[in-house]
Formats: C-alpha cells, sequence, structure tokens
C-alpha cells in the first residue's frame, strides 16, 4: 500500500508479539517525524493507525486542552487518540471528517475499529484461520499467508446485478468490509467481535414554513464552513471541477474562503461533444479567478485497464474510473490535496433516476396492472439487452420499493443465467437474495425523490462513487476531499430539505441550483447533467474496444458463456447500450487474472 502513503512508514509490535500495527503515511496534516505512525498516546496504554483526516480537529483540540489533555503534535491523529482517552467509543459522535481507523487498548486487550459516516474511507477485515487482520485495500490482506482467494457468489451476483459490491459483502470468501457508519470491537483474549452502527441517516423534519430561500441560506452557510474547514492543510490544496453544479459551488465556496489563488483541475475529451466539459469549467474558472489546468484524455492508453484493474482490490463497473484516474494524476503534479463534488447527487436530487422514478409512479396510477405485466412480460421475452428504456418497462409491473430496488441494474436474472457461468446453479435464490438487499434499505416514509435517494446514498454513493474516488486519487498519492458529504449537510439535506425542493418529474436539484444561481456564472448552464464521464460507446469502436475483446475472447471458459458475449458485442455495434455491460465483463476478468481468483 505504499502508494497510499509515500512519505513514511512505521509498524508496532504488542510486547507479547500477539498485534502488529502498521500504517504508510500520505502528510497531510502536520508534516514533521511528530506526526508518525502508529502513534502511543503519552500513557503508553493506546496506539493508533489512521487514515483520513478530522475536520473539526483545531476545535476538538481546544475542547480536549480545556479537560486537562495535552498535546506533543499538531496533528489530528493525536486528536483522534486523545479523544478517545476522552470519551471511549463515543468519541465517534464528535468526529466530522473522513476516516477509517483502529486503536489498540493495550490494557485491556481491545481493538476498537470505525469507518465513517458516508464512507469516504475504505476498511477490509478477516478473521480466519485463527487471524484477525484488517487494511484499507484488500490487496494487503492478500498478502496473508493463507487467506482464501476464493470468490464468493453471493458477491458475483451483486458485482454482475449492480456493478459493484456492497455493504460488508467482499468478492473473496472469508473477507468482509467494514460498513459506512458502523464500528467494530475485536477481544484479544476471547477472540470475539462484535459490529454496531453508530450513525443513521435522520428520518425527514421538514417544517411547514420552510421556504427555498431560507434554506438556501442555510445550505450556504453550511457549504462555507466545510469548504473551509477541508481546505485546511500544510501542503497545497486544489479543486476538481468538472463545471456541473456541484464542484463549481465547491470552487465557488473556496474562492470566498481562501486567502490564496484557488487551483482548479478538468479532464477534456475535444471532439466528443456533451462529454466534454472543458469550456464549462473554463467559464467557471474564469468567474472565479482560479489559477485553471486542463488535461486532454485519450482513448489509445489501453495499459490503464489492466492497471486499473489491480488497484480497485475489488472489481468495480465505473468507466468513469477512467477520468477520474487521470484528473488524479494531473492534480497530484501540482498538489496534494483536492476537493471535489461528490454526494451532491444524493443529498440533493441530482439523478436521472430521480425522475425517471416519478415517471414510474404516474404509470403505475393510470395503467392497468394486468396492461403494465403484460409490457413487462413481452419486454422480458422480445427487447434484446442493450435496448434504451427496458429497465424501465421490466419495472412497471414492481411496486416503487422493487422498482427502486431494480434501478440501475447491469446484468438482470436472465442475463446472469445466461451468461455467468458460475451462477448458472441456484441462480434464481442468489439474484432473489441480491435484488432483496436494496430492498429492504427501501424506506416508504421517505416518500419521493427521498427514498430513492436515501437508497443510493447507502448503496451507490459509498461503494461505487467513493471507492471509484479513493482508489483512482490514492494510487497517484493524492487525498481527495468531499465537503458537500459534511455530516452536517447530511442532516440537513435528508431531514430539513422537502421532497418538493429535490427533484420532480423533469426537474433535479432544485434547491442546489436555487443556491448555484445566486454564486455561479449566469452563463453557465445548470440543468446539464455530465459530471466525470467518458465516451465509452465512442471509444469501443476503437482500441479500447478491440482490447476489451481480446480480454474477453482469452476469458476463463469457466467464466463466460461465449456466444452470449458475441451477442453483447454484436449488438454494441448494431446501435445498443452495452458498453458499460462489456465493461463489467472486461475489469472483472483482468481483476480475476490479476488476484488469481478461483472459481468455485
Amino acid at each position: 500500500m505504499a502508494h497510499r502513503g509515500p512519505d513514511d512508514a512505521g509498524l508496532w509490535w504488542s510486547p507479547d508479539g500477539c498485534l502488529g500495527l502498521a500504517h504508510r503515511r500520505l502528510s497531510i496534516i502536520d508534516l514533521s517525524p511528530a506526526g508518525h505512525q502508529p502513534m502511543t498516546d503519552q500513557t503508553g496504554r493506546l496506539h493508533i493507525v489512521f487514515n483520513g483526516e478530522i475536520y473539526n480537529y483545531q476545535d476538538l483540540r481546544r475542547e480536549l486542552r480545556a479537560k486537562g489533555h495535552s498535546f506533543r503534535t499538531e496533528s489530528d491523529t493525536e486528536v483522534l487518540l486523545e479523544a478517545y482517552r476522552a470519551w471511549g467509543n463515543e468519541c465517534l459522535d464528535h468526529l466530522n471528517g473522513m476516516f477509517a481507523f483502529c486503536i489498540y487498548d493495550i490494557k485491556e486487550q481491545r481493538l476498537f475499529l470505525a469507518r465513517d459516516r458516508a464512507g469516504e474511507k475504505p476498511l477490509f477485515y478477516t478473521h480466519q484461520n485463527g487471524i484477525f487482520a484488517f487494511a484499507s485495500e484488500l490487496k494487503a490482506l492478500m498478502a496473508c499467508p493463507g487467506l482464501s482467494r476464493t470468490i464468493d457468489l453471493k458477491a458475483l451476483g451483486f458485482y454482475f446485478t449492480y456493478g459493484y459490491i456492497p455493504g460488508e459483502h467482499c468478492i473473496l470468501k472469508g473477507v468482509h468490509k467494514l460498513s459506512p457508519a458502523h464500528a467494530m470491537s475485536f477481544d484479544l483474549s476471547s477472540r470475539t467481535e462484535r459490529i454496531w452502527q453508530y450513525w443513521k441517516l435522520p428520518e425527514p423534519q421538514v417544517r411547514n414554513n420552510s421556504n427555498i430561500e431560507d434554506l438556501s441560506n442555510e445550505l450556504e452557510l453550511l457549504l462555507e464552513d466545510s469548504v473551509k474547514r477541508q481546505l485546511v492543510a500544510d501542503v497545497p490544496v486544489g479543486i476538481l471541477l468538472s463545471g456541473g453544479v456541484d464542484s463549481s459551488l465547491i470552487t465557488a465556496m473556496a474562492a470566498r474562503v481562501s486567502g490564496k489563488p484557488v487551483k482548479t483541475f478538468t479532464v477534456v475529451f475535444p471532439g466528443h461533444g456533451s462529454y466534454n466539459e472543458g469550456p464549462y469549467a473554463k467559464l467557471v474558472a474564469k468567474y472565479f479567478g482560479t489559477q485553471h489546468t486542463e488535461f486532454v484524455a485519450e482513448s489509445k492508453d489501453v495499459n490503464l485497464l489492466p492497471e486499473l484493474a489491480r488497484q480497485y482490490d475489488e472489481p468495480l463497473c465505473d468507466s468513469s474510473m477512467i477520468p477520474t484516474y487521470l484528473v488524479s494524476k494531473l492534480i497530484r503534479q501540482n498538489a496534494k490535496v483536492a476537493l471535489g463534488g461528490d454526494g451532491g447527487d444524493e443529498l440533493f436530487g441530482g439523478y436521472v433516476s430521480h425522475n425517471w422514478i416519478f415517471k414510474q409512479e404516474t404509470a403505475r396510477r393510470y395503467i392497468p396492472e394486468g396492461l403494465r405485466n403484460m409490457f413487462s412480460w413481452a419486454t422480458q421475452r422480445l427487447l434484446p439487452h442493450g435496448v434504451r428504456g427496458r429497465n424501465f418497462l421490466l419495472s412497471l409491473r414492481s411496486d416503487l420499493s422493487t422498482a427502486l430496488s431494480k434501478t440501475g441494474v447491469f446484468f438482470d436474472s436472465s442475463l446472469i443465467n445466461k451468461m455467468i457461468i458460475p451462477l448458472r446453479e441456484d441462480t434464481a435464490n442468489k439474484i432473489k437474495e441480491v435484488e432483496k438487499y436494496k430492498l429492504d434499505l427501501c424506506q416508504a416514509v421517505r416518500g419521493l425523490p427521498g427514498m430513492a435517494m436515501a437508497l443510493d446514498f447507502k448503496t451507490y454513493l459509498p461503494d461505487d462513487i467513493l471507492v471509484k474516488v479513493d482508489r483512482a486519487s490514492m494510487l497517484n498519492s493524492l487525498e481527495i476531499r468531499a465537503p458537500m458529504l459534511d455530516y452536517r449537510i447530511i442532516e440537513f439535506a435528508f431531514s430539513r430539505v422537502p421532497n418538493a425542493l429535490m427533484a420532480n418529474v423533469t426537474e433535479r436539484k432544485i434547491l442546489l441550483k436555487h443556491l448555484a444561481k445566486r454564486l455561479l456564472p449566469p452563463q453557465l448552464d445548470l440543468n446539464r447533467k455530465q459530471g466525470f464521464s467518458i465516451p465509452l460507446k465512442a471509444w469501443f469502436k476503437g482500441e479500447v474496444g478491440k482490447y476489451m475483446k481480446e480480454v474477453l475472447s482469452d476469458a476463463d471458459p469457466r467464466l463466460f458463456n461465449q456466444s452470449e458475449v458475441r451477442k453483447l458485442i454484436n449488438n454494441q455495434s448494431r446501435g445498443f447500450i452495452n458498453a458499460e455491460r462489456l465493461f463489467a465483463l472486461t475489469i472483472f476478468e483482468l481483476w480475476r487474472r490479476e488476484y488469481k481468483a478461483e472459481i468455485p
């Protein structure tokens, strides 16, 4: 994991030799040797390894000093250690940040592990063969002698259904992820573990007299304070600017609160129309007087795919990992920390699916159930995968929660049964379990689009978006922060903002765009939706497509049904939308080869 922390490395062993803690450091706060980890408190009882940032560490330092605590360093790591000394497990309630950490109490012989509320920082763990081990990346656990590399079939079902592996599940048998907003203890004496959730999304508590101006003012203050806190670093900081509403608002706030010129960076795709965000980013950069840099992305370097498949510990089907990696590489040449706009879609109703679900409800209201079932039946049997609108029609026979659980499905059960050979046996039961995962997370009390937004916050955000950003940036030894995911903004969005100011059948991010109209250039088109995406359909016609076809044709014959793969490829050539499905198959095969994962 040297890429995650190239600046320093540390190792600590307990006196009895039963426990070792190791750390790689990316120095951001207190660059001196005093910030070295693993770090020990002044009593010698507590030892910590910590990945992330505590944004309110200066406030906590003052509060803890008032309680009689003293500090030897200027680091947020020591503040976290002292916060645990002061409040124990409840220290988590005091933290504003992104983090994954472990504190060992040598007297109690107890490990305390925790992960931040949104899931910005990863934490994998395993307890098998008499060993308990944890790490920020799965590849570190794979270095453990005797760790099984057998693929977990349920996780495989998750991957091909949604394009990612959610929650506590992991692609390898016997390995788990600590879920966002969860903590864990492990007792070395009894060899027992306990996991609990320390924070949840608040229930809607919308006031009847809430209006858009008051809420915009409140959001502006919260966002300004969040950006101000997240700009704190002892190294250069930049902004990952796409030209969209979210990253443009982050840029606006950074320009307002920063005492020095703001640096912004973007990836451009010349000649690819709506995928080229360069002009919008340049407009925002000029308006706020930032030092702006563009990176031109080319489709020729297919070597990026195996490199990214290697870095993503679990296979991930999100082709925007490519521009995220490229812009991270660019920023790292100029800064060590970057702020991005992640979270804005989940918190304020920014996805096309948040419009789509309103259309679904309208169809259910006006189309008789028998007719809807007939549409769905005909779609299942007559429309090939890749036809636009297929998922919409398939979901018509479902209730709202079931339809939501199927949003964004890559491979439905019929295609998985035809294509993914290890999942053919007992496919129906495995896919039922997979689909039930999202179904159990739906909360009707939130209404629309709140119900869909909360589901995205709990699944797509931590298990796709934040994984993509963390691995792509840390491969370049760059720390990316997300001011929108300050827990105060999360709680404000889900408890205080009415659904009517989120999205409806035609509009998205209603409240956020109201604020944007006040702060951003008047010429900026606020109604488009692109973000960091690549023109995968166009690239598939060139070197990238050629490479993907080669990988898939050489795939392990025990894995994919080649005739079905060829059908997807042929339909893609005929104008169907299968590029992301083919990307999913390619990334999985590249990942499996790299880590020699065993097919059960």
